[in-house]
């Protein structure tokens, strides 16, 4: 039987580029997220090039979804992999006049989702005797810039938790990654963050030829994830060549 890897947010950008690899590591992906057109899409991609996925509709902002997402995963067999992958921003205002609105979606998916889903899982990957969570962030975790207030501070809970929970788990079974991507270039994160405002989503990237895709992202979770289980890497930064820093990226034109 194969082991289970769920992957978060997996009906677009990274999380499915996450499936896709996953997939051809000869785990059985259940992709989640709450589009279930895409998912099913996603799923059927992957199984006509020879991999195993299920599809299960799951918000991570829900109590009762999350609880459903186990409990498919558990039917599935021995669960080993967990990639809290769902997040996003919304909006690049300053804290003055940021929206508490915006503010509390952000917390939602990114840290609450993170710890609803962890909590859900973890008995399961505990049981497996090889169980590994990967908190998939952002650099956003450990740097702040201005216009982006609810997402760092968002994204320094989950590296906070990712660190806690690494701490608590310390002669368990699990490990915990924490993989903080810089710039990158996904279909939907620069559309969702500017409200469907295409301009403002590509000017993020104006001048540089070369960021980050998903497939890279995804490249560092399944290096991560099949390392010896003795190996936690516990904290991956990854930016594209043209990103020194989060506020030093070298554009032309």
């Amino acid at each position: 039987m194969s082991s289970v890897a769920v992957v978060t947010g997996a009906s677009s950008g990274i999380g499915a580029a996450t499936a896709r690899r996953l997939a051809t590591e000869g785990f059985h992906v259940l992709a989640a997220a709450r589009r279930t057109d895409r998912l099913a899409a996603l799923v059927a991609e992957i199984e006509a090039a020879g991999g195993a996925a299920t599809a299960v509709a799951c918000d991570v902002t829900s109590d009762e979804s999350v609880a459903g997402l186990a409990t498919a995963a558990a039917a599935l067999g021995p669960v080993t992999l967990l990639v809290n992958n769902a997040g996003g921003a919304r909006g690049l205002d300053p804290v003055e006049s940021g929206s508490v609105d915006d503010w509390q979606w952000m917390y939602d998916v990114n840290v609450l989702g993170t710890l609803r889903v962890t909590q859900a899982l973890l008995p399961a990957l505990e049981a497996s005797g090889a169980g590994t969570i990967v908190v998939v962030s952002s650099t956003a975790g450990f740097t702040v810039y201005e216009g982006g207030g609810g997402y760092t501070a968002a994204k320094h809970a989950q590296t906070a938790i990712a660190g806690t929970l690494r701490l608590e788990l310390c002669g368990r079974p699990v490990r915990v990654i924490e993989i903080d991507p810089g710039m990158v270039r996904t279909d939907e994160f620069g559309l969702v963050r500017f409200g469907g405002d295409a301009g403002k989503a590509a000017a993020v990237y104006a001048g540089v030829a070369e960021p980050l895709v998903a497939e890279d992202v995804a490249d560092c979770v399944a290096w991560c994830a099949t390392r010896p289980q003795h190996v936690n890497v516990d904290r991956l930064v990854v930016r594209p060549l043209a990103q020194a820093a989060q506020h030093k990226v070298h554009r032309v034109g």
